[in-house]
């Protein structure tokens, strides 16, 4: 007798459970209880019409007691030619004193009646929502970072093809070894930062598109390093970047008083040595920007001597430069 009585009450402590279930998701993953419980209620929904034929139900929730109850609304009838929809009179004034033939009255189910089929597909479902809720959960966390720097961790590194997993919040992207700084080696545990480049949906759900190479990766650390050039007072113009070798950022002041280059530098080079350090050592030139296109050229091309500087003839913004011939490499850079 005590067993019959533990086993029905473990069957009715089914739906806390699930609002148990629910919370845990919410406070580990980010998936909103609320989403969940709307994905529960369309799931109930799907499982009366398959297993009643009746798709007109009502399901209330009360999370504080950890309940749902489920009504199949019903017609009032004499005779009974669907009953699924339909309930005799005199059974629904059992429920309702003042029913009438014709009247809709809510036939509250007990969840022990839903067959085996019916529950399966309701977990389906719910097994679905949490694939979506944790779909959405993601693009709105890679949204919020696109075209920005993050800290992420490294999770794992594939030894075949040499690409990191990361972990990004609550979120997982790959690393591919072209996006990573040449010679580098990312190791499990380890912090680094990456450029969220873009955001891409596909049919296996969002992924974010993360490099350690792109230009704009060295643009958002000076951004973060340098107060001046967060608040707009010293603006980057352009960034050239040969990932593993060498960076070239052109700065101009908007203040008079602010010395761009220098501002970029830091004291005794502790600005840009941090982003040095960052980038495992990768050189990193900053030029000042000047509107006239020969003297940047000129200035952009260092630390190469620079020897002439001659505008097009076309009267374009195009220059021809002349450098000694031991000296074209440092000029042009490694991959021209």
């Amino acid at each position: 007798m005590s067993g019959r009585k533990s086993k029905k009450t473990n069957s009715e402590g089914g739906p806390a459970e699930i609002f148990e279930a629910l919370a845990m998701l919410e406070k580990e993953r980010g998936i909103s209880a609320d989403f969940m419980i709307d994905r529960i209620k369309k799931a109930i929904v799907t499982a009366c019409k398959n297993s009643y034929g009746n798709e007109d139900c009502v399901v209330n929730v009360d999370q504080a007691k950890g309940v749902f109850e489920v009504y199949l609304n019903k017609t009032v009838v004499e005779d009974i030619t669907d009953r699924g929809r339909e309930i005799l009179l005199e059974q629904a004034r059992k429920i309702d004193p003042t029913a009438a033939v014709g009247d809709t009255v809510g036939v509250r189910l007990n969840t022990r009646d839903f067959g085996r089929i019916a529950a399966m597909t309701a977990r389906n479902i719910i097994r679905q929502g949490i694939r979506d809720g944790e779909r959405s959960r993601m693009l709105q966390e890679f949204e919020s970072k696109q075209q920005e720097l993050v800290t992420a961790v490294v999770d794992q590194v594939d030894p075949r093809t040499g690409a990191a997993t990361l972990v990004i919040g609550h979120a997982e992207a790959v690393l591919p070894k072209s996006e990573q700084v040449p010679g580098e080696v990312l190791r499990a545990g380890e912090h680094v930062k990456v450029y969220v480049a873009d955001v891409k949906v596909t049919d296996k759900g969002p992924h974010a598109v993360i490099s350690r190479v792109h230009p704009d990766l060295v643009r958002r650390l000076f951004e973060a390093e340098v107060p001046e050039i967060y608040d707009g007072t010293v603006e980057i113009k352009a960034v050239s970047r040969e990932a593993g070798s060498r960076t070239k950022i052109a700065v101009q002041s908007h203040n008079p008083d602010v010395d761009a280059v220098g501002a970029c530098i830091g004291a005794k080079g502790m600005r840009v040595n941090r982003i040095v350090a960052e980038l495992g050592g990768e050189k990193i030139d900053i030029v000042e920007y000047d509107d006239d296109p020969c003297k940047f050229i000129a200035s952009a091309l260092s630390p190469a001597d620079v020897v002439d500087v001659t505008p097009a003839e076309d009267g374009s913004r195009a220059c021809r430069v002349t450098v000694p011939d031991d000296q074209l490499s440092l000029a042009i850079g490694n991959k021209g």
